[in-house]
């Protein structure tokens, strides 16, 4: 990224501090037509505009810190806050792109799971921070206002405007309830196109409906109508909120062990289900008795004809030779993995060899374990053989859901930049973390004096327009989105969903602590409610289902306006704040 864009705002930022202007009022007197903007008229007020005198009183605002320029106008501030909020935006940037690039070069665990996501959250940590520092008491409870504004502000815009509009830019054919990768024939069809992602995208899904859970805490007082335990019901959901966040970083830390041994199971599954399914060929179909259960004449004279040495014992290389004659469905497979694991589930004696008793418990078991899926989902197949097939069609859609079909780690194919990448990313990190933390509390302030000289409430300032200056990810998401593939979906629902868990969690803890040690009033019921009902209608969607048509993008972009419009209807209309 270029530094040139910012030199020339830091000189503008310099040139405004210079800048001066005076308001303009009105005349009540018809006799005085006109004004020279400096002699006052007995009369309090005029139909006739006028221009203030330039009182020290009327015009001087505080500089934050005793040089940053400032104005009491209202184009003034929306420059400024243009100003600010591109800084900030761009500080943004800095700490996602140099966090992708420190990801792709020292890879997930602690610097993956613990550094790089409080990096990315660290502006809106750092505003909300600011808002609660600045100043005395009764200041700190006006600003704060801006911090829990950013928060819901922050939520909603990520799981409404930027979750739909994933959606639509990603969009594909719906085939078998998935969508086909790169595949868009079918136009803005509401049902018959939209996205899919892997079972770990639910996951994170999932966490973040939970990471809601101290809102609910601080929200008990509110909800029994006493006060006197407020301070208490704070302090319970900042311990719980601090717990969270370290349990989401643990998480994220241990997460890739975790993938791999889900994905190393449904890979054995699916050599299993494939090893059914050619005996089942080679049976001509009668693996099961009349009564349904195991045939087991016939799956001895399947292990005889697998036992080539006739030895009555099967060796690592007869499986081997038994797996490469399977067909696994396009599945990368290590044949030496799937060897080991089958020998590993049949050879119950552990003497590295599979007796045909060994063979027929463990076929057996399979057999039944196919069979309770078939019950489970189609009962009227349960005596036939079909059931075979569905499992094997099962196990490939697990196995795809997984994402383990991207799980092939790719070498870097210019070694010798690494070092240059690596200390290119920390530079980019270091200076998105000065950015951001030299401009949060100008931009504060600038929001607070826009809302005096407007008369609109800080929250809607902060809850519309800072969002907009934070949530870099919003960009780079839709940009991924736009690939249009299951893996890339994945990769940018999974963002998102833990762009929320960190702001519902370590956003919140800063918030929190504000409020306990600063001794502040929480006054932010409707802000509450609406980052749980936003949470908790985007978590169950995102829970329940790995696949999104195109009708799931109106409801997430419907919740921006309904959010916008509840909060004013409860605390302008309701009182509630």
């Amino acid at each position: 990224m270029s530094m040139k864009p910012y030199v020339f705002l830091f000189l503008v930022i310099l040139c405004s501090h210079y800048a001066q202007g005076r308001f303009t009022s009105y005349r009540q007197s018809s006799t005085h037509l006109t004004s020279n903007g400096v002699s006052e008229s007995e009369t309090k007020s005029s139909p006739y505009l006028t221009l203030k005198p330039l009182s020290a009183e009327s015009t001087t605002c505080e500089e934050t810190y005793g040089f940053m320029p400032c104005t009491t106008t209202v184009l003034g501030n929306l420059f400024l806050m243009l100003v600010y909020g591109y800084l900030m935006y761009s500080a943004a940037k800095w700490l996602s792109s140099g966090s992708e690039i420190l990801l792709e070069i020292l890879g997930p665990g602690i610097v993956g799971g613990l550094f790089l996501p409080v990096l990315t959250s660290l502006p809106d940590a750092m505003l909300i921070l600011v808002s609660g520092l600045s100043g005395s008491t009764e200041t700190a409870q006006s600003q704060v206002s801006v911090g829990i504004g950013l928060l819901a502000g922050s939520t909603v815009l990520v799981l409404s405007l930027i979750w739909g509009s994933c959606v639509v830019v990603g969009k594909c054919d719906i085939e078998n309830s998935i969508a086909k990768d790169n595949k868009d024939t079918r136009g803005f069809n509401f049902i018959g196109s939209g996205v899919s992602t892997d079972i770990w995208t639910s996951y994170s899904a999932r966490i973040m409906s939970v990471s809601v859970i101290p809102f609910l805490i601080v929200q008990i007082p509110a909800v029994l109508t006493s006060n006197s335990e407020s301070r208490i019901a704070v302090l319970i959901a900042l311990i719980v909120s601090v717990t969270l966040f370290v349990s989401y970083c643990l998480y994220q830390v241990c997460q890739p062990w975790i993938q791999k041994r889900h994905i190393a199971y449904a890979k054995h599954k699916h050599v299993i289900s494939g090893i059914l399914q050619h005996l089942k060929m080679r049976a001509l179909g009668w693996l099961l008795d009349e009564d349904g259960e195991p045939n087991k004449e016939v799956i001895d004279k399947l292990f005889c004809t697998i036992d080539q040495n006739n030895d009555g014992y099967l060796s690592a290389a007869e499986l081997r030779a038994l797996i490469i004659g399977v067909r696994f469905d396009q599945i990368e497979l290590n044949k030496d993995d799937a060897v080991e694991n089958v020998m590993k589930e049949f050879d119950t004696s552990h003497d590295a060899r599979i007796d045909a008793d060994e063979f027929f418990v463990g076929v057996s078991k399979w057999l039944n374990v196919a069979k309770s899926v078939a019950n489970a989902n189609s009962p009227s197949d349960r005596g036939s053989m079909k059931f075979l097939t569905d499992f094997h069609s099962r196990t490939k859609q697990e196995h795809d859901l997984l994402g383990a079909g991207d799980q092939s780690d790719k070498a870097s194919e210019d070694r010798k930049n690494l070092r240059w990448a690596f200390f290119r990313a920390v530079g980019m990190l270091l200076l998105g973390t000065l950015i951001a933390a030299a401009v949060a509390e100008p931009l504060v302030d600038v929001v607070d004096n826009f809302s005096d000289a407007t008369s609109i409430p800080t929250f809607f300032i902060s809850f519309i327009v800072l969002p907009l200056f934070t949530s870099s990810e919003g960009v780079s998401a839709i940009t991924f989105a736009s690939r249009k593939k299951m893996k890339t979906a994945s990769l940018t629902f999974s963002q998102l969903y833990g762009s929320v868990t960190m702001k519902n969690v370590l956003c919140l803890s800063v918030f929190l602590a504000l409020v306990y040690f600063r001794e502040l009033t929480w006054d932010f019921s409707a802000e509450v409610l609406v980052i749980l009902i936003v949470c908790t209608v985007m978590g169950v969607f995102g829970s329940l289902r790995t696949t999104f048509p195109l009708w799931t993008s109106s409801i997430a972009f419907l919740l921006y306006p309904f959010s916008v419009a509840l909060i004013y209807v409860l605390d302008f209309v309701f009182g509630w704040s």
